[in-house]
């Protein structure tokens, strides 16, 4: 009986536990080559407010963002939902452009695909069009329709912040 509720106790911490693929102190590390520079906070304004609710398609749950920003690159960290659970993304932006996506956490049960670099490498480079889409198409994956958008919105949030905050590079 106690080897069936160890088992069982070890599968419940894993699944728990297993949406985090790296944390958001460890990304910024990383990001940044060692001490991230302290966190700005971008304000949602009611013009900016008015341009993120088209890009997500619904009202941000949000009023600020916080970003790390030098004068080489702004990184993002933003959650959207996929299905019904937040998916939380890093995202880094050099001269208007993403150098790098990668999802940090997942927490849906379909759509995992989309943390591989299979997946994520499509946004590097791309940018925004004057109409706030992205310039390079990206495939979806079958299954993972929603989660595929969520990412999508996630990256063009971040561009576009990132030209909201391009002076301050």
């Amino acid at each position: 009986m106690s080897k069936i509720l160890l088992t069982s106790l070890l599968l419940l911490s894993f699944s728990v536990f297993s949406d985090e693929y790296q944390s958001k102190e460890n990304f910024l590390i990383e990001a940044f080559s060692g001490t991230p520079p302290k966190p700005k906070v971008l304000w949602l304004k009611k013009d900016r407010k008015k341009i993120v609710s088209t890009i997500l398609k619904h009202k941000p749950g949000f009023m600020r963002t916080r970003y790390w920003v030098n004068t080489e690159q702004s990184v993002w960290i933003l959650d959207e939902i996929g299905k019904t659970k937040p998916i939380t993304v890093a995202i880094i932006i050099k001269n208007a452009k993403i150098s790098s996506l990668k999802v940090l956490a997942f927490r849906e049960s379909r759509g995992w695909e989309v943390k591989h670099d299979f997946f994520t490498n499509q946004f590097k480079q791309n940018s925004l069009n004057p109409s706030l889409n992205l310039i390079q198409p990206v495939d979806g994956i079958s299954g993972a329709t929603l989660s595929v958008r969520a990412l999508t919105k996630i990256a063009q949030l971040a561009l576009f912040f990132d030209s909201q905050i391009s002076h301050e590079k």
